[in-house]
């Protein structure tokens, strides 16, 4: 009477086989709770960078624009340049916000420190000299509760020039072509790669300044890294994959297909200089800790990666 159909309890099972089983089932279910913990603590994270006030950020943008033309007597045309027109943008970790072309006939030899130090200094006659930080690359403005870095251009030709990474000289940029490229990219896998950049920005953010990668390296070296990537697209699985591979590609100059310079990490020097591999280390540690926490079935450790 009744069959006996080899089921998870039949008679057949030995104690061993059972815990066995059991073993295999818990670990399951851990695995599986794993999983659905990290990818909602990422999307937390995610929903917290996609959170920006644009809006308000675009009409500090206008009243910026006004008032640099009535006090510099230059024509200023805001235009966006870094992450809010990739949509890579990460509260307070991008490295520009938007370009400000200056245009006037006695700029056209201007240095850049020179460009920069204009920039600044019409910033703090309207908005006051505590407002207003000087960068390597670009002039921070605190205002209305908005933190924004604008990075001064002139027109060159169909493109503008910026300074370039040792602040001593110029490099050509074609923001558009850039942002073109990325979208591309993020095209062919499906949305997935701005969000695993996002992410990636937040997580280099962490390290010592001396070992973080700028915005645009860090977008530059996404697109590299995952070039003919045909393998799960969760944001935990690609933002291991980043940084599993991210240091051997650091390692070599990225040439910049947009114009932005001659390669888009000239500040790291030459293939394998000492800088290249001090960043390499840097991303290669935070490879081994997302091993580690997937290893140890840990979400601390994954939220330890943001901290």
């Amino acid at each position: 009477m009744g069959g006996s159909g080899g089921g998870f309890f039949s008679g057949k099972v030995s104690p061993d086989d059972l815990a066995r089983k059991t073993r295999e089932v818990e670990e399951k279910t851990y695995d599986e709770a794993f999983e659905t913990n990290v990818a909602a603590f990422l999307a937390s994270e995610l929903a917290q960078y996609n959170d920006r006030d644009v809006d308000g950020t675009e009409a500090v943008f206008q009243s910026v624009k006004k008032d640099l033309e009535a006090d510099c007597g230059v024509t200023i045309d805001l235009r966006y340049g870094g992450s809010i027109s990739k949509h890579t943008y990460v509260d307070g970790l991008s490295d520009v916000d938007v370009l400000v072309l200056m245009e006037r006939a006695d700029l056209k030899k201007t240095e850049p420190g020179e460009l920069r130090g204009l920039l600044a200094d019409c910033l703090r006659a309207r908005y006051g000299k505590d407002s207003v930080t000087i960068g390597m690359l670009a002039v921070t403005l605190t205002h209305d509760g908005k933190t924004i870095q604008f990075l001064p251009a002139l027109k060159d030709g169909e493109k503008f020039k910026i300074s370039s990474y040792d602040a001593k000289s110029w490099s050509r940029i074609d923001p558009v072509g850039f942002a073109e490229a990325l979208t591309k990219a993020n095209k062919a896998m499906n949305g997935k790669l701005v969000p695993c950049i996002k992410l990636a920005k937040a997580i280099i953010a962490t390290l010592p300044e001396q070992r973080r990668l700028t915005g645009y390296h860090t977008e530059s070296l996404a697109i590299q890294v995952f070039k003919g990537y045909d393998k799960s697209t969760t944001p935990k699985d690609m933002i291991r994959y980043f940084f599993e591979h991210a240091p051997e590609h650091v390692k070599e100059p990225i040439r910049d297909s947009s114009g932005q310079s001659v390669y888009v990490d000239e500040y790291l020097g030459g293939k394998n200089s000492l800088e290249r591999r001090i960043v390499a280390d840097a991303l290669g540690r935070i490879a081994r800790r997302i091993l580690n926490a997937n290893g140890s079935k840990s979400v601390e450790r994954w939220k330890e990666l943001f901290e």
